[in-house]
C-alpha cells in the first residue's frame, strides 16, 4: 500500500520544480501562479499575485474557468514545502497542462528567503 510520502515522491519524479532562486523569474514569465494549499493558509499570508485553489477542488476550479482552462498555460504552482504542490502538477500534466511548475520548498522557503508576502490588513478599530 503506498503512503501519501510515495505518492508526493512520484510526484516529484514527474514535476519541474523550481529552485527558490529561480523562482521569481518563474513567476514573472507564468500566466498563472497558483496557491494550492488551504484557504485560511492562503488567507493568512501569499506570494503576491497569486490566485488561490486550494488541491482539494483544484481540477474542478481549472475546469469550470475559462481564463484557466488553455493548456499551453504557463503556471507556477506553490504550496506550503512543495508537497501538495507536487501532487497538483501532477493532475495538471494528468488533465493535459503543458508548462507546469511548482516553486521548490513551498511557501515556507519563499518566507525564509525574505521574499514578499500579501497578508489581508487588518481591520482599523479607530
Amino acid at each position: 500500500m503506498k503512503t501519501a510520502h510515495d505518492l508526493v515522491t512520484a510526484a516529484k519524479a514527474l514535476a519541474q520544480e523550481v529552485p527558490l532562486d529561480q523562482a521569481d523569474e518563474a513567476i514573472r514569465t507564468a500566466d498563472v501562479l497558483i496557491d494550492v494549499r488551504e484557504a485560511d493558509e492562503y488567507q493568512a499570508g501569499h506570494i503576491p499575485g497569486a490566485i488561490h485553489a486550494s488541491r482539494g477542488v483544484l481540477e474542478f476550479r481549472l475546469s469550470s474557468t475559462p481564463e484557466l482552462s488553455a493548456r499551453d498555460l504557463k503556471v507556477v504552482l506553490y504550496c506550503k514545502t512543495s508537497g501538495r504542490a507536487a501532487l497538483a502538477a501532477r493532475a495538471m500534466h494528468d488533465m493535459g497542462y503543458l508548462q507546469v511548475q511548482s516553486i521548490a520548498g513551498g511557501f515556507d522557503a519563499w518566507v525564509a528567503a525574505g521574499k514578499p508576502v500579501a497578508a489581508p490588513a487588518s481591520p482599523s478599530f479607530d
